[in-house]
């Protein structure tokens, strides 16, 4: 079960962003009422003092729930689950499958993002070709997910949880960075149910430039 805010949540964004896109699909995925607000990262809109007081580290996503303002996709996740999904499904109450929901985020702070999320900034947004390490960190990160993945359906537990949602966007958009999910069918597998899900949402593909 899920609680509705007062007033539709506004989430400040930038299409292309991997943070914000998994803000955007938890918002989709608890079927909160949200609006989007779009932040102009190339002209800096980020580092003005009307998106600072918001969030003072200057990034996207930021979210406005009433009164609240709160940046950092992994917390906005957490305040999002424990303010408004009462069933508990997508944050577990129980210290085990807390613990490892925190440990995905890690991953997705740490390794996802250093191998194939900076592989695709290299790419789509700084037209530089890819480091090597970039692609043999996600190679391996990969590798550790599908033996995880292995014999179940879900990152945590029984069903998908934050730990998911937080993996999702920039492994699906791996291959943009020439990180490649082709030998990797547990993991490809595992998107294919996320984006089966109600209320799923798409994370925005960019064209593959030649480098």
């Amino acid at each position: 079960m899920t609680q509705v805010p007062a007033q539709p949540i506004r989430l400040h964004t930038f299409a292309l962003s991997g943070h914000a896109h998994r803000v955007e699909l938890a918002l989709s995925l608890l079927g909160l009422p949200f609006e989007k607000i779009p932040v102009d990262l190339r002209q800096r809109e980020q580092k003005g003092a009307a998106f600072l007081a918001l969030n003072p580290f200057g990034q996207v996503p930021a979210i406005e729930d009433g009164d609240i303002a709160l940046g950092d996709s992994n917390a906005i996740l957490v305040y999002l689950a424990t303010r408004y999904d009462t069933s508990g499904r997508w944050l577990p109450r129980d210290a085990l499958g807390a613990a490892q929901v925190q440990r995905w985020f890690s991953v997705a702070a740490g390794e996802l993002r250093e191998g194939p999320g900076m592989a695709r900034v290299q790419v789509v947004f700084r037209r530089q070709p890819v480091l090597a390490e970039r692609i043999e960190g996600a190679a391996q990160l990969f590798m550790l997910m599908e033996q995880h993945l292995a014999g179940r359906q879900w990152l945590v537990g029984d069903g998908p949880t934050l730990a998911d949602i937080a993996m999702y966007s920039y492994t699906a958009v791996a291959p943009e960075g020439h990180c490649s999910l082709e030998p990797f069918a547990q993991v490809r597998g595992w998107l294919a149910r996320i984006e089966a899900l109600p209320g799923f949402v798409p994370m925005p593909r960019t064209p593959l430039p030649q480098v």
